[in-house]
Parts: C-alpha cells; sequence; structure tokens
C-alpha cells in the first residue's frame, strides 16, 4: 500500500481504530536493530496488542510482535521487546500532559517506511465503551447502505 506521501504502511493496527476514539496522531521514529528492520521491510509486524508508555521522560512501545528474521541466525532480535520511539521534547511533554489529566493512551496506528527509515504512527485515544462500539458499528452500516443505494440508483 502507497500512501499520498510516499510512505509505504507496511502494518496497520484496525483494532485501535475498534476500541479507541482516535483523537490526535504523531509520527515517530523508533529505534531498532538490523533483524528487525529487515523483517519490517517484509511486512512481519503484528501491531494488534501494542500500546506506548513514556518513563523518565522517554518514549517506549510495547507487545509489538516484530518475527524474527529467517536469515538472521544467532543475531536474530526478540520479536516481543520494549522499543524505544523517537519524538522530540515538545510532543513528549504535550503527550505526557494530556495522558497524565484526561486518562487516555497512546496506540501504534501503522508502521511505514519514510525516506527508507522506520516510522511508527502513534495516536493519543480514548477508549471506547461497549455502546459507543455499536453505535460506530450502526454509523458504519448505514454509510454502507447509503453507498450501495446511490450506486444502485445511478445504473
Amino acid at each position: 500500500m502507497k500512501n499520498n506521501n510516499e510512505h509505504k504502511i507496511l502494518a496497520d493496527n484496525r483494532k485501535a481504530f475498534h476500541d479507541y476514539e482516535i483523537l490526535e496522531k504523531y509520527t515517530a521514529g523508533i529505534v531498532l536493530t538490523g533483524t528487525e528492520i529487515k523483517s519490517i521491510r517484509k511486512g512481519s509486524v503484528n501491531l494488534k496488542d501494542g500500546f506506548a508508555r513514556i518513563e523518565n521522560g522517554e518514549m517506549w512501545l510495547y507487545n509489538v510482535h516484530i518475527s524474527p528474521y529467517e536469515n538472521g541466525n544467532r543475531y536474530n532480535h526478540e520479536p516481543l521487546r520494549t522499543r524505544k520511539l523517537l519524538l522530540t521534547k515538545q510532543e513528549l511533554n504535550k503527550l505526557t500532559g494530556k495522558i497524565n489529566e484526561n486518562g487516555l493512551t497512546i496506540v501504534p496506528i501503522n508502521i511505514h517506511l519514510e525516506h527508507g527509515f522506520a516510522k511508527v504512527e502513534i495516536a493519543l485515544a480514548k477508549g471506547k465503551n461497549l455502546h459507543d462500539k455499536r453505535e460506530s458499528i450502526t454509523k458504519k452500516t448505514v454509510k454502507r447502505e447509503i453507498e450501495k443505494a446511490i450506486k444502485y440508483d445511478a445504473k
């Protein structure tokens, strides 16, 4: 998949849009080892249970599974290791303030390549309740039916 900004999206987290209401998005660099970037370029990434946390003024990414590289032999990485995210000090301060006062969380949305470097799109998110999930499913269904009716009327 190509994004319009010359970003090649390698993995995305559709579950995040189902479970959370996305408020703000940020792009962060990610500190990787040699075999991790090779696995990411292959698309062997799972963001489903991932989340980010700010500790000691640094952001860390948890529970993101990057499969071991097939040809990595003894230099392979731990699939679920904690990885450091690279953001500016202003972005970190802004996110820290919002998380502390509003009870929000940070979830990874996608991993993409930007000018050859792996980047993670993270989002400041608020958890949805069961009735919120039902409401968004209903909206999607209605929208799909309207598009179907318009398409049918055009014929």
